[in-house]
């Protein structure tokens, strides 16, 4: 008997020794709100920007600490004058179908984004590129009209500038309207793509660079962020990431807060990458007042509304950008929560309070404002709830407008709207790409400035602090600019943005950029 047990152990043992070792994980299942879209490098929506940055690659890349460094350019140099930039490409580079990328390659794609220049006029670059030049097979020169400072900095957006194989271009060489199919240099490929789904990005094993661990991503389609945190508790996910709070985020901030003190997943919180604000029109209504925009700055309690709303997970702002951005360090001083100073700003400028009424009137008209947001995202409706009520504590009535994101959009673009959401865009942005795009009606602040007296004159200085090449001059025009916008009260700060994580803890190199549109796949791997 000793000797069948003595033999049944040597074969059990002999069977686990010869069993082969247990593969490493090398999947990873995330969600977002919708398809990716067709992965366009040109474009916009519905392109989603998280997905454009995992395909296709920059000139130069904005590193973790701000700086900018090479990455499809192994080098560059730049003339005396400001407005010839000459790369060297870096050599031994594939598009993951195997074309080359070379100069032939890089002046495809510059010449597709310029053949689309109005669509892209919200970007300063891409309104001073005057040509892209090939000098040699493995080097291109971009010529400038001017000496343009943020060159590197807007290189490395996730679009309108990155690369397109060249026989994905269209023969017209025009990608406004469609290209052959999404292929980059980038370290993942866009295998599958079911509408309404999932999306599947697999390794690319061509990728000029370390290649992931991870060798396969599929991207569920799971546009309810209650959904998604299901999905994760149940396995069905292994990694939410990305902006907390709204209906286009990943997770609503008390269902984060749960999970984080739950403690069975990895949890974490960026520093601050952007701000979140909305635009006060100075153009249409009572907001086209000063003293209007004043009083709406000292009336709401903004320690208040981020301990019920955004239960610090983000960190109040009181300014348009972070003082972490370039040039953005200024000293001033905040707008202070004052009810009785709000109070009696809207008397002195004659919006008063009539015995038993709760509106306040001027001149046969009520102190109504038009406040527009997304209708189905819960925190857009929650603060405007909470403001409304803030802002009837002074005679002020908050007319609620919550409609689909379109509309929305459109208010933002054609400015019908009394206030508006409108956060930033964070780094590598901040200040210079958003300051220049106040200039052209495509977003909400250009709506928001248009009835500023001065908003000639800021849009003047705007083109010159982007143009000049002095920078003791730059700092003071940025200082002056700045200035000018909190002091006209043009935006209400709220909050500065955070990125949040969580994710099976087995999963490792979750870490935050300070890109808040780039989820960096490629760090990431399970443990063993």
């Amino acid at each position: 008997m000793r000797i069948f047990a003595a033999l049944l152990l040597g074969l059990s043992l002999a069977a686990f020794c010869a069993a082969p070792a247990l593969a490493a994980k090398t999947e990873l299942t995330f969600s977002w709100p919708s398809n990716c879209g067709p992965l366009n490098p040109h474009l916009y929506s519905p392109n989603q920007m998280y997905a454009q940055a995992m395909v296709y690659e920059p000139l130069v890349h904005y590193g973790d600490d701000g700086s900018v460094v090479p990455w499809l350019a192994e080098s560059f140099e730049i003339s005396p004058d400001g407005t010839l930039y000459t790369f060297r490409l870096r050599p031994g580079v594939v598009f993951s179908d195997g074309e080359p990328f070379d100069a032939k390659a890089v002046k495809m794609n510059v010449d597709a984004v310029l053949l689309n220049a109005k669509r892209h006029s919200w970007l300063e670059l891409i309104n001073q590129i005057e040509g892209c030049e090939i000098v040699d097979d493995m080097t291109v020169r971009l010529k400038l009209k001017n000496p343009y400072y943020p060159i590197l900095q807007e290189l490395a957006l996730i679009r309108p500038l990155r690369f397109l194989s060249p026989a994905a271009i269209p023969p017209d060489g025009n990608t406004s309207m469609g290209i052959a199919a999404p292929v980059g240099t980038g370290p993942w490929i866009l295998a599958e793509s079911k509408k309404g789904e999932y999306d599947v990005f697999v390794r690319n094993e061509r990728y000029w660079g370390q290649k992931p661990a991870l060798e396969k991503i599929t991207v569920k389609v799971l546009p309810d962020p209650e959904s998604r945190v299901i999905a994760l508790q149940t396995g069905q996910i292994d990694l939410i990431y990305g902006a907390g709070g709204h209906s286009a985020a990943q997770i609503g901030l008390e269902a984060f807060v749960r999970l984080e003190r739950e403690g069975r997943f990895s949890t974490g919180v960026s520093g601050p990458l952007s701000s979140r604000l909305l635009a006060v029109n100075s153009a249409r209504g009572p907001t086209s007042e000063l003293p209007v925009r004043l009083a709406i700055q000292h009336a709401v309690d903004k320690d208040l509304l981020n301990q019920a709303i955004f239960l610090g997970v983000e960190k109040q702002a009181d300014f348009l950008f972070t003082p972490i951005m370039p040039y953005c360090d200024l000293g001033l001083k905040p707008f202070a929560y004052d009810r009785a100073k709000a109070e009696q700003i809207l008397d002195e400028a004659g919006w008063t309070l009539a015995p038993g009424a709760r509106v306040r009137a001027k001149d046969g008209r009520d102190l109504v404002v038009d406040f527009c947001f997304t209708g189905n995202d819960a925190l857009h409706k929650a603060i405007a709830e909470a403001l409304q009520g803030e802002l009837a504590k002074i005679g002020m009535h908050l007319n609620l407008i919550g409609e689909e994101s379109d509309s929305f959009l459109k208010r933002q673009k054609d400015g019908e709207f009394g206030m508006i959401f409108n956060d930033t865009w964070g780094a590598p942005y901040e200040p210079h790409a958003m300051v220049g795009s106040m200039r052209a009606p495509s977003h909400a602040d250009y709506q928001a400035q248009v009835g500023l007296p001065m908003k000639s004159e800021l849009d003047q200085k705007i083109t010159q602090v982007l143009l000049t090449t002095d920078e003791t001059t730059r700092q003071a025009m940025y200082r002056d600019i700045l200035t000018t916008l909190h002091e006209q009260a043009v935006y209400l700060p709220l909050t500065y943005m955070t990125s949040v994580r969580a994710h099976n803890p087995k999963l490792q190199g979750v870490e935050f950029t300070p890109m808040r549109q780039i989820i960096p796949f490629e760090r990431m791997r399970w443990a063993d």
